[in-house]
């Protein structure tokens, strides 16, 4: 009982390391300060997640764009599940494109999100079924996708939470918006990774532009949870090298802990600021919400 206490008002944050010569697993608590809104805080615990369960959602574009790059797609983020996944860890599979399915529910079954992932497919035309009850749109509902997986799917589970993104980046037709998804990422304590991948003959032969992809609305995305965007083209080992550079970074990943100076449950929204020893590289989230709900702070 006495740790539920004290987990009520202490702040999770999990966060990597690196420098030009890769991540940094050798860290103590002495070599990084924490601030939020700008003031320091005691950090109460600092330790290193590899092994720690991990929840993982794949969000697959299904739109028109990726036509020619879905089998690549299939075959690779499959692969990453089958590495990463853990009996203890869990992972749920949503494609995105005119609607928003959940193509498999939560499971440890990597043989399971394999046959979800063969099953998905390239999807332009009118449908119904959304769970956005936007089945009338065209378009590629990318923030809807991202905003449901985080706060339908995210929200109530405990420890590691991370988005992986197969898409261009570019959005038509959500009702939510980039703030309105980066927003429910942080209230669920969760990273977002990008991998930008596209089919360039569906761009007329000119390569993917940022303006067309909205690669820049991915970044921010992506840098505000915690994560990062890797731009793959439509390389098929390019797509596996991202799959096994998020991978790398979930193994050598620190968990700091504090509880915050300023304790009101106001909803504000508090920045984050963590660095290290001088030259290092630390990629974490870029604030949180103080929430009187245990999913801000309990995470």
């Amino acid at each position: 009982m006495e740790t539920l206490k004290v987990n009520v008002n202490l702040v999770n944050v999990y966060f990597s390391v690196r420098d030009k010569n890769g991540y940094i697993t050798n860290l103590h608590k002495d070599d990084c300060s924490l601030y939020e809104n700008k003031e320091l805080q005691k950090i109460k615990n600092f330790t290193q997640e590899k092994n720690l369960p991990l929840t993982i959602g794949l969000l697959l574009d299904t739109s028109g764009s990726q036509m020619n790059v879905l089998p690549l797609e299939q075959q690779s983020g499959a692969e990453f599940l089958k590495d990463v996944l853990t009996p203890k860890d869990e992972a749920f599979l949503i494609s995105f494109d005119i609607n928003v399915d959940l193509l498999a529910d939560y499971t440890n079954s990597p043989r399971e999100i394999k046959r979800a992932l063969d099953r998905a497919q390239i999807n332009t035309g009118a449908g119904t079924g959304s769970v956005t009850g936007n089945g009338t749109a065209r378009g590629t509902l990318l923030y809807d996708a991202v905003y449901l997986a985080a706060n339908d799917k995210l929200r109530q589970e405990a420890g590691r939470k991370i988005l992986v993104l197969l898409t261009d980046g570019g959005d038509q037709g959500s009702q939510e918006t980039l703030k309105s998804s980066i927003e429910a990422a942080q209230k669920a304590n969760t990273i977002v990774y990008v991998i930008l991948i596209a089919d360039r003959s569906f761009y007329g032969g000119f390569g993917i532009n940022l303006a067309d992809t909205g690669a820049m609305d991915m970044n921010r995305l992506a840098a505000e949870t915690g994560g990062r965007v890797i731009n793959v083209g439509n390389n098929g080992k390019k797509l596996q090298e991202a799959f096994q550079q998020i991978q790398d970074e979930l193994r050598t990943q620190y968990l700091v802990s504090y509880t915050p100076t300023n304790l009101k449950l106001d909803g504000t929204f508090r920045t984050l600021n963590i660095t290290c020893q001088q030259g290092q590289k630390v990629q974490a989230r870029k604030g949180y919400y103080a929430m009187a709900d245990s999913a801000a702070s309990d995470n």
